[in-house]
């Protein structure tokens, strides 16, 4: 019985002292809710949802493993923090200072990014899907196309449309995001900008000898050119059936 419950304790106090290691400075979480300043602080796993971070000074800070759903880092100077795996869903940077920081495997899915600072962040891993404002520098071409297609599979064309055109920025001869970014064009009801990027794709698989996007970039070009009353007269499918079973050819275009 001695034996069961020193076992016991012994299991407790280990399961107590790898908490309070990975837990955050209870001190430093109070300066930074009391007072937003909070450099070079142990913040590890702390619990952060929700919180008003505004202009706050977290530079230096020691924030890996955090939960900052949706809080507000609006202006926050974070550079050179350690957000390794921190949670950021939903929340708000828009002009804060991130360079040099840690976003190793971060979560930034559906934050707000407008004039954030990205400068020498390390991001390989993080998750920047359904963000707002994402910068060039911090995605490849390829990763906002396939962001792109995501949201057009959910209905979401003009935010598929903003990852589209980030992808061509990077890379203007991506002949996938211009057929991608017409498909979105026309379910917004943009036929004129649905055309016009039909055609580009269709020059730019020519010029690249890409036989499965000159065969569905054409394929996508008549079905603009059929007035819609052939289409109903000669029992067509809709072009919601059309760009359903098309779809799926946009991720043979992953990667370019």
């Amino acid at each position: 019985m001695k034996n069961i419950i020193l076992t016991t304790t012994v299991f407790l106090a280990t399961i107590s002292l790898t908490n309070a290691v990975q837990a955050a400075n209870p001190e430093h979480l109070r300066q930074l809710l009391a007072t937003k300043q909070c450099q070079n602080c142990d913040l590890t796993n702390a619990g952060l949802v929700l919180a008003d971070l505004s202009g706050a000074n977290l530079s230096g800070a020691n924030l890996a493993g955090a939960n900052l759903s949706r809080a507000n880092l609006s202006g926050a100077d974070l550079r050179g923090a350690n957000l390794n795996g921190a949670g950021l869903f939903g929340a708000n940077l828009s002009a804060a200072k991130l360079g040099g920081a840690n976003l190793g495997s971060a979560d930034l899915r559906s934050t707000y990014l407008g004039n954030t600072e990205f400068t020498g962040a390390y991001v390989t891993g993080a998750n920047f899907q359904g963000a707002v404002g994402i910068p060039l520098q911090v995605a490849t071409a390829d990763e906002f196309y396939a962001w792109g297609v995501a949201e057009a599979q959910k209905g979401n064309q003009q935010q598929a449309i903003n990852y589209f055109n980030q992808a061509i920025a990077i890379q203007p001869e991506y002949a996938g995001a211009y057929l991608a970014r017409g498909f979105s064009r026309y379910q917004v009801l943009d036929r004129q900008g649905a055309f016009q990027d039909a055609q580009t794709a269709e020059k730019l698989f020519t010029t690249q000898q890409n036989a499965t996007g000159i065969q569905t970039t054409q394929a996508f070009i008549k079905e603009l050119q059929t007035p819609y009353t052939e289409k109903v007269s000669a029992g067509q499918p809709s072009f919601t059936d059309f760009f359903s079973s098309l779809g799926s050819v946009l991720l043979q275009f992953l990667p370019f």
